[in-house]
């Protein structure tokens, strides 16, 4: 049992969990809980046969150079993409993702859409279907990387099965977009994770001994949220300067 890609899973498919909740929640609402639901569970069917073909054989290769050289280069771009938009939220020049205003616009989208077909409402299954299936690819992509990464698969399972019984049962009970859970916070750390694991990985594909063994992902990423930190206040000052007319324009 790992820890690290326990909370690492937990973390990073949460967050997706929760996107494509907002979905299903919003395409429910208008269009129709049949139509929403329907192409939520068709959408996972399909994930979960990918899970089942695709995992296994990456698991047995796991040994393999260009296997653990591809897993952590993956782990790297994806990670850093997640913890650079998080640097530029956090920073002030990107807008945080706000997920009640996401619901709010995906139900103007279902009002715009047209009438409600009687039965399975084509608009409604397709988004719901392809909303539930992009969130999940990248949830998927988050437990192989993470188990991969920590050669420990049934952690990463595990840390993902617990996120969706935690959303899922909130969607349940609640009804409405989950906006009280830290989305923004969340992708940070798992931004911090996934490029930690990522530089771990391609080093250890590379046969570093790094000091300590797997002791140094904390060390890694300890380090990460260091400099996090500096590039945030960096980013509030050029803000700040740029609020105040020393700078006559800013693209973030």
């Amino acid at each position: 049992m790992s820890i690290y890609a326990v909370i690492s899973s937990l973390l990073g498919t949460s967050v997706e969990f929760v996107e494509a909740l907002t979905i299903i929640l919003a395409v429910g609402s208008i269009r129709g809980w049949k139509s929403s639901l329907t192409g939520a569970l068709t959408a996972l069917l399909i994930l979960g046969g990918l899970v089942a073909i695709i995992g296994a054989p990456l698991v047995t290769l796991l040994q393999a150079f260009w296997l653990q050289l591809i897993v952590g280069v993956f782990m790297l771009l994806f990670g850093a993409r997640w913890l650079r938009k998080s640097i530029l939220r956090y920073g002030g020049l990107k807008a945080p993702h706000n997920e009640a205003k996401s619901y709010q616009e995906e139900l103007e989208r279902q009002r715009n859409a047209g009438n409600v077909a009687s039965g399975i409402d084509k608009v409604g299954f397709a988004t719901s279907f392809a909303g539930t299936f992009l969130e999940g690819m990248e949830a998927i992509f988050i437990v192989l990387t993470f188990g991969l990464g920590a050669k420990s698969m049934s952690s990463a399972v595990l840390g993902a099965a617990i996120a969706t019984v935690v959303v899922v049962l909130l969607g349940i009970i609640l009804r409405k977009p989950l906006t009280l859970i830290p989305e923004n916070t969340m992708k940070f750390l798992v931004g911090v994770l996934l490029t930690s694991f990522g530089l771990f990985w391609t080093g250890e594909s590379f046969k570093i001994s790094w000091p300590q063994a797997d002791l140094s992902i904390l060390y890694i990423a300890a380090s990460l949220v260091v400099l996090s930190l500096i590039l945030i206040a960096l980013c509030k000052s050029i803000k700040q300067k740029s609020n105040t007319g020393t700078f006559s324009s800013f693209h973030s």
